[in-house]
């Protein structure tokens, strides 16, 4: 019997993110305040049980691999190796979240196709199990299983969870250019002028919800990388600030920029005034 479930899967920001050290594996040691968001990609995962295993990925954006380098395919082939199931799934990926922007989409989608393949077969993994297997396909997987606002170390992988922040709205917007992380990181120079965030401040902002609080400590250590070859990102960063943002930074390894306020309308005003620059701004 063929089964369909229908998911939606949530971008993040990057409320603070601080690269502590380089590690001896090439990784890097993080310190980073991850928040779910109100924009979303949704997947559509129909489910057929069958003698072999045959995946089948498609999306509305033509560029989007529909191959084993889709990171919902990676999802899929990994639940199935795990639990010893085997199906004929597809899964359809309606992708509203930017591509390339620090935002999460395709590590959310693969959360998402995790968590959709586990319901339609019966739940046979646990939230935890299906976190800590999907460690496999990346390194901020796992805080999608789980969602909500979250203290995140290591390499991305170890959560604790944070309260959310209340009565704020954010507005993201990304320029027309994407920034390779894996750029970002090679070009990271981490000394003793590499600014850092106080991370244990914004903890207790977030826990207070005292936004001004956030806004004095909160960082972006990979900005220090970016900001030189991308001078977008900064004049985003100053429209959100005149705007009316508490506080404003690229979110991840970039390029999108978000603004937090406190007020919903000013948020809606400086839409308008990145929609004259930008076709990919949005309020969450």
């Amino acid at each position: 019997m063929k089964k369909e479930l229908t998911v939606k899967c949530p971008a993040k920001v990057n409320l603070s993110l601080d690269v502590a050290s380089r590690r001896e594996d090439g990784y890097h040691n993080l310190e980073m305040i991850m928040h779910t968001i109100k924009l979303f990609d949704t997947l559509t995962v129909t489910y057929e049980e069958a003698a072999a295993l045959e995946i089948n990925i498609s999306s509305n954006l033509s560029y989007v691999p529909n191959d084993e380098r889709n990171l919902c395919f990676k999802a899929a082939q990994l639940f199935f190796d795990e639990t010893g199931l085997a199906a004929k799934v597809h899964i359809n990926a309606n992708k509203k979240i930017p591509v390339g922007a620090g935002l999460g989409g395709g590590s959310s989608d693969a959360a998402g196709a995790l968590t959709a393949l586990n319901a339609l077969s019966g739940k046979p993994l646990s939230k935890d199990r299906l976190a800590e297997i999907s460690k496999n396909i990346g390194a901020d997987v796992p805080f999608f299983i789980y969602g909500g606002c979250m203290l995140a170390e290591g390499i991305g992988e170890i959560l604790t969870p944070l309260p959310q922040l209340e009565n704020v709205t954010f507005l993201i917007a990304k320029p027309n250019f994407g920034v390779s992380t894996p750029w970002v990181y090679k070009n990271l120079m981490l000394g003793s002028s590499t600014p850092h965030p106080d991370t244990k401040a914004v903890i207790e902002g977030i826990k207070t919800n005292d936004l001004s609080l956030i806004a004095r400590h909160a960082g972006n250590t990979l900005e220090s990388v970016t900001l030189g070859k991308y001078p977008e990102i900064s004049r985003y960063k100053t429209l959100m600030e005149k705007s009316g943002a508490i506080y404003s930074l690229m979110s991840g390894s970039g390029s999108a920029v978000f603004g937090v306020f406190d007020d919903p309308d000013k948020a809606k005003k400086a839409l308008n005034e990145f929609k004259r620059i930008t076709k990919q701004v949005y309020i969450a």
